[in-house]
Order: structure tokens, then C-alpha cells, then sequence
């Protein structure tokens, strides 16, 4: 007989020497539960296993071509993160049994047992150009294709993916448009891209084949023996049954292939638009290849925490460059590379500007001031820029030597930060809020850039096609309502 603990999910023999020992007292039964990171992780485990078996469910309903397109890509995106979940905690469970713990930025120690700060990593502006033929292209020849495409991305357990963009001939590239976004990320990153895509067919060209092929047959055969084959396939067809000659299809759900991808890491990270190489996934007999150039483009940025949080803050006095005797009460906030002087504690949240900023950089020079009692500056420390040829000198007194080995903790952490994330601590790079998913685009009939430009007749609000875009749905909505409806 058991007894579980709903709480730390741990399940203890009643009556055996375990549970002995923890009546005991000799063992806590913290030691043996799951710490707070991996309960997080596993209810994030247990929603995608959830968000997959309605993603089943909806792609099993579906009957429309957007709709199989929208619930296979989910499906396939829930898959890779219960994969990626499921590896994460078994990393984890293996390092608490291997008395593996990761000490935090905050943990003071010898600068080689430091860890860096963490941060944010955005990427946006993706776009993926295609290399068409020219007959393709330009003079419209060959079979028309259109491919679902869309990009899965992947920073350590975080999985995320864009919108699903159509694409066919007419396109010069895959643009997507929404920004993804990577809340906890160390300097030691890789993110990896991979672009999916399945090649959508064309509705039309199956519906038109029985009358084509009957076309054929009358004008081939005789004219008495063609009427009566192209008679019964307008009969067969009209009827709704299966046209003859031609069987069924199976009904099943597209099929997305990997078609390229790519790893960026630190050193892509440019606060502007960037190309970079792609690693081709798929050949030319491949049914979902995809005439790509073999590059991305892309502005990849990153935040560290040391740049937009403050790191260290407290009264101070100082003694600025070239001043011998006067000393300054200010309030000191160390922020990125900058140590703001306020005059009050409430200027910085006022948003006001401080009195004077010291600048902290990769070539700023910190040392601790000697102990001196009969001056009256028993805890001190200077700060060194080099302006130009000359050196620039501020001395810093705290109220105690407790307050300044947290400033020269703080100042060690944030040269070793600056040392780890390099470029992305020169300047604060911007990070745009992402902008709303937009449904998948509607690619045209017609194949050609010509036919794009032709002027179509605008329909009445409440017109045949308007139908489509009322009955879509969103996925994520589809697939809750799937779930309410089985749980109850």
C-alpha cells in the first residue's frame, strides 16, 4: 500500500524504512521533492501533452485545406516541446542526483566560479529568399505549387514558431512578420531555426481532371463511342459518387518536411539586418522541396539583465576628478555601464536627470582604497576612465566596509558580464514589442505576377467571400474547445 504526496509528487512505501526515517526526523522530505524550476516545467509538460491531443482531435475535424494546415503545424510544434520538456527534466533530475547545483549570478566567490547574468534574445525581420527559375518566374511556365511554410525556433527547452506563411512563384521571399521573443537566455545561447514546409495541392486541379480526361477520351475514341464515355463521367460526377477511372484519395492530413536550418549564437547578434547561411534539408525530388537561396536574414538582438536592471544601489559620497577636499553626498545607481548619481533616492524614479554619471566600461580601472582611519575615509575605492591621453579619477567612499564590498562585488559581476555577453553590453539594444499574429494569406488563383495586378471586382460586405474568413477560427481556440468538450 502507497501513500503519495500530491504536493512534491513523491511516492513513499507505507511502513518502510524510508518513511521510518523521515518520521524520524533524520531526512527532510524537501530533500527528495521536486524543487519550484521543475514543477514549472512539468505543468508546462502537462499542458502540451493536453494542447496535442486537441490538436488530434481539431485536425480530425477538419475540413477545410487552412484549417489541416493550422492543426498539423500545432501538432508538430506540441510534439517538439514534450520532447524538449521531457529532456530538460531529465537533465535536471540527473544533475540533483549527481549533487550538480548551479550557482546563481548573485553568489559571491573567486571570479572563475562567477555565472553570467542572464538575458533576452529577440529575432524578427526573418525573411527567406527564393530562387526561382526564370520560366518560372517571369513567363509563368511549368506546374503551379503553393507550400505552407513557417519557421520553428528552439533556445534550450523554449520552443516558439512564426505564423504560417503560402507561398508560391509569385513570391521573391518568405517574410514573416512577427517578432519572437526569448525571455531567459544565457551569453552561451544557441537558437536554432528550422523552416518546415508541405506542399499544398490544388483544389481545383483534382476537380478538373474528369472533364479534361473526358475531353481527351471523346476526341480519341470514336465520336459515338467518345459521347457515351464522356456521358458517364458527367453522370457519375454529377450524381456525387466517385467519377469512374479515377479512385478516391485517402483523407489524411498534410505532411510538413524539414526543408532547411541553422544555429545562431552570440556572434550573430548585431543591432541591425544581417544575413546568414542555411544548412538545406530537402533535395529537388523531395515532394515538399522548396527553390530556397541557402540564406536567412534576420536582426537578432540581445538584453542582458546588467543593461536594463539595476545592479547595485546606495548612499555615497564622492570625491569627483580634481577635487582634493570637497566630497559629494549623492545617491548611487549602478545600471549598464553607467554609475548615475542622484541627488535623492526618489530622483531615479522620478525620472529625473542625475547630477553626474560615471562611466563603467570594458577599460575603466577599479581599486579599492587603502585603510586610512586618521583621514576619515576608512572604505574608499577609485574609478579610472581614460579620456583621450589623460585619466579621469572619481573616489568613492561607502557608510561601511560591508556597503563597499557590495559595490566591488557588484562591479566585479559587471566586468565579468560585460567579458561574457561582449557587444551586446557597448549600448542597449532595442527590443520592439511583437505585433499580432495575422491569419495565413490567401494566395490568388492565378500564378503570375500579371494576373496579381489585373483589378478584381470588389464584393458587398456580407458576400460570397466573406463566408471563409466568418468560419475560420483560430487553432489555439479549436483546440480548447475540443478539450471543455471531452472533460466533460
Amino acid at each position: 500500500m502507497f501513500s503519495r504526496n500530491h504536493r512534491s509528487r513523491i511516492t513513499v512505501a507505507r511502513g518502510s524504512a524510508l518513511e521510518m526515517e523521515f518520521k524520524r526526523g533524520r531526512f527532510r522530505l524537501s530533500l527528495f521533492s521536486d524543487p519550484p524550476e521543475d514543477t514549472e516545467l512539468q505543468r508546462k509538460l502537462d499542458h502540451e501533452i493536453r494542447m496535442r491531443e486537441g490538436a488530434c482531435k481539431l485536425l480530425a475535424a477538419c475540413s477545410q485545406r487552412e484549417q489541416a494546415l493550422e492543426a498539423t503545424k500545432s501538432l508538430l510544434v506540441c510534439n517538439s516541446r514534450v520532447l524538449s520538456y521531457m529532456g530538460e527534466l531529465q537533465r535536471r533530475k540527473e544533475a540533483q542526483v549527481l549533487g550538480k547545483t548551479v550557482r546563481r549570478p548573485s553568489d559571491s566567490g573567486p571570479p572563475a566560479e562567477r555565472s553570467p547574468c542572464r538575458g533576452r534574445v529577440c529575432i524578427s525581420d526573418l525573411r527567406i529568399p527564393l530562387m526561382w527559375k526564370d520560366t518560372e518566374y517571369f513567363k509563368n511556365k511549368g506546374d503551379l505549387h503553393r507550400w505552407a511554410v513557417f519557421l520553428l525556433l528552439q533556445l534550450g527547452e523554449d520552443i516558439q514558431d512564426t505564423e504560417m506563411v503560402l507561398v508560391d512563384r509569385t513570391l521573391a521571399d518568405i517574410s514573416f512578420q512577427n517578432n519572437v521573443l526569448f525571455a531567459e537566455a544565457g551569453p552561451d545561447f544557441e537558437l536554432r531555426l528550422e523552416l518546415y514546409g508541405a506542399c499544398v495541392e490544388e483544389e481545383g486541379a483534382l476537380a478538373g481532371a474528369p472533364k479534361r480526361l473526358a475531353t481527351k477520351l471523346s476526341s480519341s475514341l470514336g465520336r459515338s463511342s467518345g459521347r457515351r464515355v464522356r456521358a458517364s463521367l458527367e453522370s457519375a460526377g454529377g450524381s456525387g459518387s466517385s467519377p469512374i477511372l479515377l479512385p478516391t484519395p485517402t483523407a489524411r492530413g498534410p505532411r510538413y518536411h524539414l526543408l532547411a536550418h541553422t544555429t545562431l549564437t552570440l556572434a550573430a547578434v548585431q543591432d541591425g539586418f544581417r544575413t546568414h547561411d542555411l544548412t538545406l534539408a530537402s533535395h529537388e525530388e523531395n515532394p515538399a522541396w522548396l527553390p530556397l537561396y541557402g540564406s536567412v536574414c534576420c536582426r537578432l538582438v540581445a538584453q542582458p539583465v546588467c543593461m536594463i536592471q539595476p545592479t547595485a544601489s546606495g548612499p555615497l559620497r564622492v570625491q569627483q576628478a580634481g577635487e582634493l577636499k570637497d566630497w559629494m553626498r549623492v545617491h548611487g545607481v549602478l545600471k549598464g555601464t553607467n554609475l548615475l548619481c542622484y541627488r535623492q533616492p526618489e530622483d531615479g524614479d522620478a525620472g529625473e536627470e542625475p547630477l553626474f554619471t560615471i562611466v563603467i566600461n570594458k577599460e575603466t580601472r577599479v581599486r579599492a582604497g587603502e585603510l586610512d582611519e586618521a583621514a576619515g575615509r576608512p572604505t574608499t575605492l577609485t574609478i579610472t576612465n581614460r579620456c583621450g591621453e589623460a585619466k579621469v579619477t572619481h573616489t568613492l567612499q561607502a557608510e561601511s566596509r560591508g556597503a563597499l564590498q557590495s559595490w566591488m562585488e557588484a562591479l566585479w559581476q559587471l566586468f565579468f558580464d560585460m567579458s561574457q555577453w561582449r557587444q551586446c553590453c557597448d549600448e542597449i539594444m532595442k527590443i520592439e514589442s511583437s505585433a499580432p499574429r495575422k491569419p495565413p494569406q490567401v494566395l490568388a488563383k492565378q500564378g503570375s505576377l500579371y494576373h496579381e495586378m489585373v483589378l478584381s471586382e470588389s464584393v458587398a460586405p456580407g458576400g460570397p467571400d466573406e463566408g471563409p474568413l466568418l468560419q475560420d477560427n483560430t487553432i489555439s481556440a479549436g483546440i480548447q474547445a475540443l478539450l471543455s468538450y471531452s472533460d466533460r
